[in-house]
């Protein structure tokens, strides 16, 4: 993985070139210098931003967005669908792309992806005072047109409903990727925790199939090896196996383990 501080090669880019990618999650015990570690340590393309379930301010989104960039490492934000001006900021902080959450229909994918669109595909308001702009160094015109070439847009698979209308979904024009979160979806079919579940199985094979038909990619959380070995052997392409928090978690136990006679 290159740490140079040129523009690291986007999630996007590598989706499209047929990559598969590893990321992690910010979501918990955010600083710059976790994202930095991750970086140095290589083998990650990129990292989402958890602000769903944390609420990070912009600040701390263009601080993450910053980090990354400095070491290689693209990232995009998983937003409740609920404010379109959200998900403006996420992308004039220095996201490349954004992720909704909790979509439950086509029509919410559709709105989610005007709110991530300059015209004619969608109504995002124009500033191009943000870095995506290069802080108003950009042409309008010319900021407009990247930013829709090149935006990243996300809708993820966590609900029954979603999963029914996957097909839908994957065929909308500036859906590049469908990524599934196994914990809810579970949840959704009453079988918390129980990722390798045939149902939810299933349902990750109706998800590939739906993106293979639209020449989309699909990605996923995942916690376990056997776990990510089926999701890679249908065809996913984006996997996020750690977070900030899972990663402490994993070094705690690992010290531990390490110095077990102190723990006696």
């Amino acid at each position: 993985m290159s740490n140079s501080s040129s523009a690291p090669v986007s999630l996007k880019t590598r989706l499209a070139n047929g990559e598969c990618v590893n990321v992690f999650a910010v979501g918990r015990s955010f600083h710059p210098n976790q994202i930095e570690m991750y970086g140095l340590q290589g083998g990650f393309a990129g990292f989402w931003i958890d602000h769903e379930h944390s609420g990070f301010t912009i600040d701390q989104i263009e601080s993450a967005t910053r980090a990354g960039r400095a070491c290689g490492l693209d990232s995009f934000v998983r937003v409740a669908p609920t404010d379109y001006a959200l998900v403006t900021r996420c992308l004039e902080s220095g996201a490349g792309g954004v992720m909704a959450a909790q979509i439950s229909s086509p029509e919410q994918a559709e709105e989610f992806v005007q709110w991530a669109k300059f015209a004619p595909r969608g109504h995002r308001g124009l500033n191009g005072g943000g870095f995506d702009g290069k802080f108003g160094m950009t042409p309008a015109a010319e900021f407009c047109r990247q930013s829709n070439e090149n935006s990243f847009v996300a809708i993820q698979i966590e609900t029954v409903a979603a999963v029914e209308c996957c097909e839908e979904i994957a065929s909308i024009n500036g859906v590049d990727h469908l990524f599934i979160g196994p914990a809810d979806l579970s949840q959704a079919y009453g079988i918390t925790g129980q990722s390798m579940h045939p149902t939810l199985i299933e349902a990750v094979s109706r998800v590939s199939a739906a993106c293979k038909a639209h020449n989309k990619t699909f990605g996923a959380v995942t916690f376990t090896p056997e776990h990510a070995s089926m999701l890679i052997e249908k065809g996913c392409r984006l996997i996020s196996m750690t977070s900030d928090v899972y990663t402490f978690q994993t070094g705690i136990i690992a010290t531990k383990d390490k110095f077990r006679n102190l723990f006696s």
